[in-house]
């Protein structure tokens, strides 16, 4: 990269606020030395956490706010009242062109809403959508809407599905993924009429990938498919029954190898193993969901995520920037478009 890329951090943002956010743009910054920061927050508090990582300093900016957004504020407060928040000058950093993009550990609905009111949608897109890694047996698979979105429209999956399959082929590198819509079985009567008039018209899409079908929850982890579509009350409770699944799997392993000596045996001798296990599963090496089909890149950390897994959100900021992904997403709704008018989804409802 011959130009530092900008990226703009709402360090008010999470559990831990300026502690975690600065840690972890220092991590940020080692694994990406051609970035700089725009750190929006209280400089009292942001500025005697960069004093102790000289090298951050050097490629970061404070730009202070006193004022930020509440973990427990109402979207629709944060936004008329939060124009002068960390988190809401962070993102119009984005919208001015003063930083490539924004990333916030903050109040995902607040997040949201500013996001969408500042940077507007891309063409095409009604709503954005949250969309995250998940970890399968073949690899990664992409889901989305993971919350943005609790009731969905068919055109809305339609839109998700693209953007998806986009998002796979940019950051995945998959040529040609596979496309399927979330559903209680993989019948085509299954469902409800709004995920069986999404999938019929999918179906008839010239879309960037290849459209699999219904699948199911079982499907998630097998990785039957690249991109999984749905709406965003099924995907948070997805999201959050995975990222529970795999606490108590790794609470059993812990509490079994403690019950006898030789179960302590048995650990050492494969601890090796135990540990890439670990890795796999840990959610800070998927942290990071992507608010797609807005005119700019924002990435949602985890607000309970420690200095790596915000260092992972930043990454995930970084690669969607470099990737041009938003003009992929133009590109290929406008391909689309050309090719054949979207379906009537409300027709093939019926």
């Amino acid at each position: 990269m011959s130009q530092r890329l900008t990226i703009a951090l709402d360090a008010m943002g999470g559990d831990l606020g300026p502690d975690m956010v600065v840690a972890g743009a220092d991590i940020a910054r080692e694994r990406h030395p051609d970035v700089r920061f725009l750190l929006y927050g209280d400089r009292e508090r942001i500025e005697p956490l960069l004093n102790l990582r000289p090298a951050l300093k050097a490629v970061a900016e404070i730009r202070h706010t006193a004022d930020f957004v509440a973990g427990d504020a109402k979207p629709a407060i944060a936004l008329r009242a939060g124009r002068q928040s960390s988190m809401r000058l962070a993102i119009d950093a984005v919208a001015s062109g003063d930083a490539a993009c924004v990333v916030s550990a903050g109040n995902t609905g607040a997040l949201m809403a500013m996001a969408k009111f500042v940077l507007k949608t891309l063409p095409g897109i009604d709503r954005p959508a949250m969309a995250s890694f998940f970890p399968t047996q073949r690899g990664e698979s992409v889901m989305l809407d993971l919350g943005a979105n609790a009731e969905c429209q068919p055109e809305n999956l339609v839109q998700f599905a693209v953007m998806g399959a986009v998002f796979a082929r940019a950051i995945l590198g998959l040529p040609e993924p596979s496309i399927g819509v979330l559903n209680i079985g993989s019948e085509d009567m299954k469902g409800n009429e709004v995920v069986r008039a999404a999938a019929a018209s999918l179906r008839d899409m010239p879309l960037p990938g290849r459209f699999h079908g219904f699948v199911e929850g079982t499907d998630i982890g097998l990785g039957t498919v690249d991109v999984i579509v749905t709406d965003g009350f099924t995907g948070n409770v997805a999201l959050k029954t995975a990222e529970g699944t795999a606490k108590l799997f790794s609470e059993f392993l812990r509490r079994t190898f403690a019950t006898s000596f030789l179960a302590r045996i048995g650990y050492l001798l494969a601890r090796g193993a135990f540990k890439r296990f670990r890795e796999r599963i840990d959610p800070r090496r998927y942290n990071g969901a992507m608010f797609l089909g807005l005119r700019g890149v924002c990435v949602k950390s985890h607000g309970g995520t420690d200095p790596v897994g915000f260092a992972n959100a930043v990454a995930v900021a970084i690669n969607l920037a470099t990737h041009g992904f938003n003009e992929r997403i133009k590109e290929e709704m406008g391909r689309i478009a050309d090719a054949t008018p979207l379906p009537d989804t409300k027709a093939a409802a019926g």
